[in-house]
């Protein structure tokens, strides 16, 4: 029984982050004041979605964890409704050529921000009661897959508003993209670094330029392909965001008649509808070679003499140099000393005071953030862990925290430093 609960609750979740995706990417979003929320809500569905698919492996599962998927279920119907609300009433205003009345627009944006909330506390009472365990029940492959799916996500949910150190990247990126050229063949950009160093932020803070991106371009997508994907949904997705819901709508009832909507059917509709546009797509969390032809191929048009730009982010330097040459490739690097010192007094609300109780607490400081690898990821951790300690005891902290990303900045250093860092906070 419990199995079958934990399946659903993935199946409606990505349904949810979907959902969650395209709702981020409306302009209506961002003119309620929600779209930070809604990317929130999706980064960290997909963190629990990594979650469920670790646990859907484990061969005992428990009336706890049971619980917990039921509540993720819960919680799935809640955004899913909230969210076709959302495009209710975008679709009603496109149509009248009016805004959405005050009491509407409060009344969505609160429920969306509850929905933020609750999403949070699902996701943390998972780890508070270690509902799900990557055991030895799973086989070594699996727990590594499980494992990078949880902390990239993690990755992805670094908070904008708290980072330092991101406007040369985000200006350097905007360059790469030439976003004033809009004639010539589609150009692809890769933006390189490993997990935790922020390509998701930085490529975001360039997609949600207002006075850049979406001036530019007739149409814009970001796409999260991650390492297991369902290809219908993402062109699904796609179409959704580049062509408009109305477009998806009228294919899938024009495709009602057949046995099974096809890739090829989405692709088809998605390739003639960009034929003509000058459209700019983030593909987020790219893993793989096979991956990136695949969407390439069939996602998008062969000519397409419109400036267009498609934005990869990826791990894989290897990959990127497959992607694109080597001059559109921006390779994210960690932060400088200062910025990793500014943000983690960012994160632990002290601020410069603590740099002024003596030399040691700066040594400390500079060290701690040295052992974090100047990665804004694990800078955060261990800001809001040293957040609810007395400054005299961050030095013992430091002393505990593994060294590997001083010298080995990699997912499993990364891995330690997150979970280590809770560890020795409890």
């Amino acid at each position: 029984m419990a199995e079958t609960v934990v399946s659903m609750a993935r199946a409606l979740v990505g349904i949810a982050v979907s959902k969650a995706a395209s709702a981020a990417a409306d302009e209506a979003s961002l003119l309620l004041g929600v779209q930070k929320e809604i990317w929130y809500i999706k980064d960290e569905l997909k963190t629990i979605q990594a979650f469920l698919r670790a646990a859907e492996v484990e061969k005992n599962k428990d009336e706890l964890l049971k619980v917990w998927a039921e509540q993720v279920q819960d919680l799935s119907y809640d955004i899913e409704d909230c969210l076709d609300e959302f495009k209710i009433h975008v679709k009603s205003q496109s149509l009248s050529g009016q805004l959405l009345k005050l009491g509407d627009r409060h009344r969505i944006a609160v429920r969306i921000r509850n929905l933020k909330s609750r999403v949070e506390e699902v996701s943390n009472r998972n780890t508070r009661y270690s509902l799900i365990k990557t055991t030895s029940s799973s086989s070594a492959d699996e727990r590594d897959s499980y494992m990078e799916d949880i902390c990239n996500q993690s990755a992805n949910n670094i908070d904008e508003s708290e980072l330092v150190g991101f406007a040369t990247p985000k200006m350097e990126l905007l360059k790469l993209i030439d976003i004033s050229c809009d004639d010539g063949p589609t150009k692809v950009i890769c933006v390189v670094g490993m997990g935790g160093l922020g390509k998701t932020t930085l490529a975001r803070k360039t997609y949600e330029s207002k006075e850049d991106i979406p001036s530019y371009f007739s149409c814009c997508a970001w796409v999260t392909v991650s390492q297991s994907f369902d290809r219908k949904e993402i062109l699904k997705d796609m179409i959704r965001q580049l062509l408009g819901a109305d477009s998806l709508d009228k294919l899938l009832k024009e495709l009602q008649g057949k046995l099974l909507v096809e890739v090829q059917h989405l692709a088809d509709c998605l390739v003639y509808g960009l034929k003509d546009k000058r459209y700019f797509v983030v593909l987020d969390d790219l893993w793989s070679i096979d991956a990136w032809n695949w969407i390439n191929d069939i996602a998008f048009p062969k000519i397409n003499n419109r400036g267009s730009r498609i934005l990869v982010t990826t791990r894989d330097a290897g990959l990127a140099e497959r992607c694109t040459s080597e001059p559109l490739i921006y390779h994210l690097e960690p932060l400088q000393i200062d910025d990793a010192v500014h943000l983690l007094l960012r994160k632990t609300s002290k601020g410069q005071k603590v740099m002024e109780t003596g030399e040691n607490m700066k040594n400390i400081v500079t060290k701690l953030v040295k052992r974090c690898g100047c990665l804004p990821l694990a800078i955060l951790t261990v800001g809001g862990i040293l957040a609810t300690k007395k400054i005299a005891e961050w030095g013992k902290f430091y002393e505990e925290l593994p060294s590997e990303l001083e010298s080995n900045t990699n997912l499993e250093a990364m891995r330690r430093i997150v979970i280590l860092s809770f560890a020795i906070s409890s």
